[in-house]
């Protein structure tokens, strides 16, 4: 009797299988969805349909014909992958783009139907859009090439965008990613101008990734051109540190003190900006006149080792004639001077994008953008304030619900 059970326990499994392969088999014999879709091309109409390209400025639509069937889904994409969205009407008569086409593109329009038996049908359309007339191009920089932890990304318009619109579609398709991630944010310096930080300095050998997807989209009564890609590398963390009042530079790699060297700043009147500036250039020999600032007393100089530090004509160089002064007084017209041994050492140490940073002088603050990368000086909540797109606080790229509303579309 200990067996019993068993059997009849086995025997029950057995008589609730076979009911349900017999009833599995007539799902996918005789439900409608699981046939093959039909050529719907009879059903259906497109706006794209008139033959030669179609012109990106008008809404395209799908309707049905007659009555003895409806739209189910349309999927529209451009040979980028970027979707169109839409909106289908609520009896499946009609759908219609509610985002313009890219100017200039390839695309592929699939669309599901339904006959009035429930069958599937199909359609796949394929069709181009003309070019744009008038572009906006976007120039990304700096070149590709190995940079310092304070170098931003910039992107160069060729025409101003001024509408908050306008900048957030801009904004959308200009893409930075990084590894390790970052981060960081867009900010319009003006309205053909923006700038990528990350809240704190780039970490050191970051690779960074910068492209555009704008081509062919509708920005205002233009459509965006083309842009080359770019690759940078962040190298080593440099920082030159100034402290103007006790004449002395320090500077740093990857957090360890390299060398202190004795400075001179500017004087009273000619007093070097405070705050944090970028590397811009690295010029062997420059000369300066008193022109160039427009100093009350007469001079011409030719400079040996300069590194730029403003578009203005601020530089740490080679001031052999100030050699007594340095670590001792601030005699300069506003640059850092050093003796020759030191400003060749600075100049072959340092790189593009590397800090150097002022404290402790009469002059005023750096300013953020009009006279070079003072971007650093603007804090991380005022920074988001500039962005079209992202609210202050938030973490681009750092969850699914980012990935989902940065996803490329027109």
């Amino acid at each position: 009797m200990s067996h019993t059970p068993r059997i009849r326990t086995a025997a029950s499994c057995a008589l609730l299988i076979a009911p349900l392969a017999i009833l599995a088999g007539a799902c996918d014999d005789g439900h409608p969805l699981s046939a093959t879709p039909y050529d719907a091309a009879d059903q259906i109409a497109l706006s794209a349909d008139e033959g030669g390209k179609v012109n990106p400025d008008k809404p395209l639509e799908i309707s049905a014909k007659g009555d003895d069937g409806r739209i189910t889904d349309v999927t529209a994409t451009d040979a980028a992958g970027r979707y169109v969205r839409g909106e289908l009407s609520a009896d499946g008569s009609r759908w219609r783009s509610t985002s313009p086409l890219a100017a200039g593109a390839h695309y592929t329009v699939r669309v599901s139907t339904e006959d009035e038996d429930g069958a599937p049908g199909r359609r796949t359309v394929d069709f181009d859009t003309e070019p744009a007339d008038k572009l906006l191009r976007v120039s990304l920089g700096p070149d590709s090439g190995t940079y310092g932890v304070g170098q931003p990304v910039t992107a160069q318009l060729s025409h101003p965008v001024k509408s908050p619109e306008d900048r957030a579609t801009v904004e959308r398709a200009l893409r930075v990613d990084s590894q390790p991630r970052v981060d960081g944010g867009w900010h319009w310096v003006d309205d053909k101008t923006l700038h990528y930080r990350p809240a704190e300095y780039w970490p050191a050998q970051t690779t960074i990734q910068v492209r555009s997807s704008l081509d062919g989209i509708k920005v205002g009564n233009r459509h965006g051109g083309s842009a080359k890609p770019l690759k940078l590398r962040i190298g080593d963390r440099v920082e030159a540190l100034t402290d103007a009042g006790a004449h002395q530079m320090t500077v740093k790699r990857n957090g360890k003190v390299i060398r202190t060297i004795p400075v001179t700043t500017g004087r009273p009147g000619y007093d070097t900006r405070n705050g944090v500036k970028v590397v811009l250039a690295k010029e062997s020999y420059v000369r300066m006149t008193s022109a160039s600032i427009g100093a009350s007393d007469f001079y011409d100089l030719g400079v040996y080792w300069a590194t730029r530090v403003t578009w203005s004509g601020e530089y740490v160089h080679a001031a052999p004639w100030s050699v007594g002064s340095q670590g001792a007084a601030n005699v300069s017209h506003g640059c850092t001077g050093m003796s020759m041994e030191n400003a060749k050492w600075f100049f072959d140490t340092v790189k593009l994008g590397d800090i150097v940073e002022v404290r402790n002088s009469g002059g005023e603050m750096m300013p953020a953008f009009d006279v070079g990368f003072g971007d650093w000086n603007v804090d991380w909540a005022n920074w988001r304030k500039g962005s079209a797109v992202v609210p202050a606080g938030s973490h681009v790229g750092s969850n699914p619900a980012d990935a989902a509303r940065l996803r490329p579309e027109v």
